[in-house]
């Protein structure tokens, strides 16, 4: 799961686009895994994946020849794997920078949403770079790079609508029933929904000071006897508390 900071970025980004936040939050934790971020050389850069069957059809027969040798193309989709880590899926796009940067860069999919860098005429930018770059900005330029592709790919009303297999179907591809992927959306976005008020509360109040460790966060709050009711049971305090004793009952 994200963390509080990325949580709170996407929340703030859907408002700006009018989209619902635990809807755009389901959508970026299941193509993200719950990561936001591969920290390299010092570094946070987007999460990656390297598409060599992209790769293989954008270059010419002499740089898919050395791209071929090298392991980083091949003509068929999952021929080239991708590394386990994302500091060497880095690695891998630095090495497929040097046969051809523009098709490398088209052949990367990029940041929590996992938009294709092929994408970038479809979707309005100046050129891949551009996209890349947006991408690499942080968590707002990430969200907006997916949320324009959604847009694009009038899927819009389908997220609005929490129409799952329909979202699915546009934005995983017609493939999408056999990884369960609309449904992972589904349980996903339930869970965020549940957390909304809470996560929505602590980024509107934000009482917690400035470096404040998820261990003090931790503390349990004092037993409390409500009128007409027994004493309530301690539970944990501040935001990753109550987030967790939510996670639990979803």
């Amino acid at each position: 799961m994200f963390d509080k900071k990325t949580i709170n970025e996407i929340m703030a980004a859907a408002r700006e686009l009018s989209l619902d936040p635990a809807g755009l939050l389901a959508i970026a934790e299941i193509e993200s895994g719950g990561r936001a971020f591969a920290r390299l050389d010092g570094r946070d850069e987007p999460l990656i994946r390297f598409e060599g069957h992209y790769f293989d059809r954008r270059l010419s027969a002499e740089k898919q020849a050395r791209a071929r040798a090298l392991g980083l193309s091949a003509p068929t989709a999952g021929a080239v794997v991708n590394p386990r880590t994302q500091e060497a899926r880095w690695r891998m796009l630095a090495r497929a920078e040097k046969i051809d940067r523009k098709a490398a860069y088209e052949s990367v999919s990029w940041g929590i949403g996992q938009v294709m860098g092929a994408h970038w005429v479809w979707l309005g930018y100046a050129d891949v770079e551009a996209l890349a770059a947006q991408a690499r900005s942080g968590i707002a330029g990430q969200v907006r790079l997916m949320a324009r592709y959604i847009d694009k790919a009038g899927l819009a009303p389908a997220l609005r609508a929490h129409d799952w297999a329909a979202f699915a179907r546009g934005y995983n591809g017609p493939g999408y029933r056999a990884s369960g992927y609309h449904t992972k959306l589904a349980v996903a976005y339930e869970r965020y929904r549940a957390l909304l008020p809470t996560l929505a509360a602590t980024a509107a109040t934000s009482q917690s000071p400035a470096g404040e460790s998820e261990a003090s966060m931790r503390e349990t709050s004092p037993t409390v006897a409500l009128p007409g009711r027994s004493p309530q049971p301690r539970r944990p305090a501040g935001f990753w508390g109550r987030m967790k004793e939510l996670l639990a009952r979803s």
